[in-house]
């Protein structure tokens, strides 16, 4: 007797389902893919389950965390407050349903959006202990609002031409209240020594801030 040819590929199956028992391959490229919050819940579900792995994984978020370039963020803020254009301007700016905006407060509420996570990521990180790390973003946005200072703009900055200046005095203030009440005098004192040098035309200012220091 012949014996029936089998069909299909070749493939296992499970009896009575016609489901492949074939290992997946693993879905490794879908890790690339996943939202910033399901990489988290996967993180967290991976330590649950291995807390052996917590010391490391710490570790490494220290590393992560305190690993800042001033030149990156000194170009990046640049990039950011010159880029805020005359497109997005007309957009804020003008009649609204609500009232009518006036393009220097447009421009100023823009240019403050667009380096807003920056600041925000400085202060984490100066709550979280880590000092050195909160400073050199600290003295990488100043470098960058110091290089944009004089950049001619049809957009925002040219609509907020003091807004470098005063938004790096704010900067300086904002990571110095982030700080314990006892750290806060020696912390203003050492970063107005370096921003005198990196931003020499503001030096009045950061003297200023170093003498009269930053108040809640």
């Amino acid at each position: 007797m012949t014996t029936p040819e089998r069909k299909g590929s070749g493939q296992a199956r499970a009896a009575g389902t016609g489901r492949s028992l074939t290992p997946k391959a693993p879905a490794t490229g879908l890790l690339d893919r996943l939202t910033p919050g399901e990489a988290s819940a996967i993180l967290q579900r991976i330590l649950n389950k291995h807390p052996e792995l917590r010391a490391e994984a710490g570790q490494m978020a220290v590393e992560l965390v305190t690993s800042i370039s001033v030149e990156e963020v000194a170009e990046d803020v640049l990039d950011r407050v010159t880029g805020v254009g005359l497109d997005d301007l007309n957009s804020r700016a003008g009649s609204h349903s609500w009232g009518y905006v006036e393009p220097s407060e447009a421009a100023n509420e823009l240019l403050e959006e667009s380096i807003e996570d920056l600041v925000e990521d400085m202060k984490r990180q100066a709550e979280l202990g880590f000092a050195p790390a909160a400073e050199a973003v600290c003295v990488g946005i100043v470098c960058g609002l110091y290089r944009a200072r004089k950049t001619q703009s049809d957009g925002a900055l040219g609509w907020d031409p003091d807004f470098p200046a005063e938004r790096a005095g704010y900067t300086v203030e904002e990571l110095i209240r982030a700080y314990p009440p006892a750290a806060r005098q020696p912390a203003v004192e050492r970063l107005s020594e370096v921003l005198m040098r990196e931003a020499p035309e503001w030096e009045d200012m950061f003297r200023r801030l170093a003498a009269e220091g930053v108040k809640d």
